[in-house]
């Protein structure tokens, strides 16, 4: 069994481990890495695996890159 699966893990090392595993994301950014760590509250909430937070985020991804309009994006 996964050792980071939703079902081994409390809620509060659910948090330790996105905080860990995303370092200090916010010293050099204009903003943009808030997105990256609210990808994976459904994971610290206990909703969804790790796994499925960022299929989904890839997935939109994806999805938005084929789209004519595109934003701005971060240059990082």
């Amino acid at each position: 069994m996964n050792q980071y699966s939703i079902a081994n893990t409390t809620r509060e090392e659910r948090e330790r481990i996105v905080e860990e595993s995303l370092g200090n994301m916010y010293s050099g950014c204009d903003g943009c890495a808030a997105g990256i760590a609210e990808m994976y509250q459904p994971y610290i909430d206990g909703v969804m695996e790790i796994s499925e937070c960022t299929r989904a985020f890839n997935a939109r991804y994806v999805k938005d890159m084929d789209m004519e309009d595109r934003g701005p994006s971060c240059g990082l």
